[in-house]
């Protein structure tokens, strides 16, 4: 069996998220060791070997929904979100602070992948209902790179997951020329999957008394306040915009107009 844990795992957090597991593990009574690390996250996902991953809301309403159950949603007590939720910070560098989001449209915005939620959808449906258009799309393949690339002048503003942007303040020293300009409306957070034929309810309650059980240091390094029950539905309700490819043809076309 799989069990993996990848959304937030970075070294500062890997102690933490490997302890977490051994607490969820022990609730539960069975599954793996120890953690996969270093997977194709769409292998572990599609995986009938998985026990429990987490996911993002995107991949999950547009690709995994009815092949993959829905565990519980951890929540993070992110400013502004109801439990369960979170949302996406737009960072620009200090030389661009006070400018409103509109003074970004045409400017280079760099973002992790076309299927992320916080770091695709959300911004760009959040642009959208402002009548803002980037210009050059810039495609990094993290949240940390989408940071990095506007740290050092590669893109202008990026789209971050709210708990990737803390965790990027806190340990990413390139982190403190940034900052801050605006953020989207919460939507649910990062969900914890199962393949079909698992029990979801049994790892949902072995999850939701692993938390409370983990030391203090763990739970504050991975943020976890509790777990919480998002339905399927809330997920798919979500808007999901047009991606990368047909966004870059709306940014020529209006480069040519």
């Amino acid at each position: 069996m799989i069990a993996h844990l990848g959304m937030y795992d970075r070294p500062e957090t890997a102690a933490a998220n490997d302890r977490f597991w051994a607490s969820i593990r022990g609730h539960l009574g069975s599954g793996p060791e120890k953690l996969t690390r270093d997977a194709d996250f769409w292998q572990v996902w599609k995986s009938p070997d998985l026990l429990l991953s987490q996911t993002c809301g995107c991949p999950y309403r547009t690709r995994l929904y009815g092949e993959v159950d829905l565990v519980g949603t951890p929540d993070y007590g992110l400013p502004g979100c109801p439990p369960g939720y979170y949302n996406s910070v737009f960072v620009a560098r200090h030389e661009d602070a006070g400018q409103p989001l509109s003074g970004f449209a045409g400017r280079r915005f760099a973002f992790n992948e076309g299927l992320s939620q916080s770091g695709w959808a959300a911004p760009m449906v959040h642009l959208h209902d402002r009548g803002i258009l980037p210009g050059a799309l810039v495609e990094t393949g993290s949240h940390r790179l989408s940071a990095e690339a506007v740290a050092d002048g590669r893109a202008d503003f990026a789209s971050l997951d709210a708990l990737s942007w803390e965790m990027i303040g806190k340990y990413d020293g390139f982190a403190a020329g940034l900052t801050e300009i605006e953020r989207t409306e919460p939507t649910p957070a990062l969900p914890y999957i199962t393949a079909l034929g698992q029990d979801p309810q049994a790892l949902f309650a072995a999850i939701e008394s692993a938390i409370p059980a983990l030391d203090e240091d763990a739970r504050n390094l991975l943020h976890l306040k509790g777990l919480a029950q998002v339905s399927p539905a809330d997920y798919l309700a979500v808007p999901t915009p047009p991606g990368p490819v047909l966004t870059e043809q709306r940014i020529r076309a209006a480069e040519l107009a």
